[in-house]
């Protein structure tokens, strides 16, 4: 039986934790969030989550969709 493992590519309709979010590959390689700004973003309900309990959960698929279409940040100038 095969294990998996936190570099393998998760699910899309698979739930994960905090960690795993940050290297489900939605966020630019070497560009991901802190695990502190993501708790932020989640407090403040920037991005979307499931609550298991007192577990926390993000759908990768639903975070992306949402980052790309909610969360632009408008140029300077």
């Amino acid at each position: 039986m095969e294990t998996q493992t936190s570099s393998t590519v998760l699910n899309p309709n698979q739930l994960t934790d905090i960690a795993g979010l940050r290297s489900s590959g939605v966020f630019p390689q070497g560009k991901e969030p802190s695990i502190r700004t993501l708790r932020d973003w989640t407090k403040l309900r920037r991005i979307p989550h499931h609550r298991v309990g007192h577990f926390v959960y993000f759908d990768p698929a639903e975070v992306a969709e949402h980052i790309r279409t909610k969360l632009k940040v408008p140029a300077r100038g």
